[in-house]
């Protein structure tokens, strides 16, 4: 369970400090160290927080429907 909660905060982008003392380590170097093969890859980061700045403006409705104060 504590390799599965890891890995499922390292993905949401959760940083090696904080996850060292929600783990109960005394060194983030060795959480580092430990869990480095679950971080995502740079690329993978810069991928998903792009796709997110797409997807969060699709949502926003900026048409003309908009200055009609609906």
């Amino acid at each position: 369970m504590r390799h599965f909660c890891a890995s499922v905060l390292l993905d949401a982008g959760e940083n090696i400090k904080a996850l060292s003392t929600y783990l109960g380590h005394g060194d983030p170097g060795f959480t580092l160290r430990t869990y480095t093969h679950l971080m995502p890859s740079s690329e993978g980061r810069t991928r998903k927080a792009v796709d997110g700045v797409y997807k969060a403006s699709d949502s926003a409705s900026d048409g003309p429907q908009t200055a009609q104060g609906r």
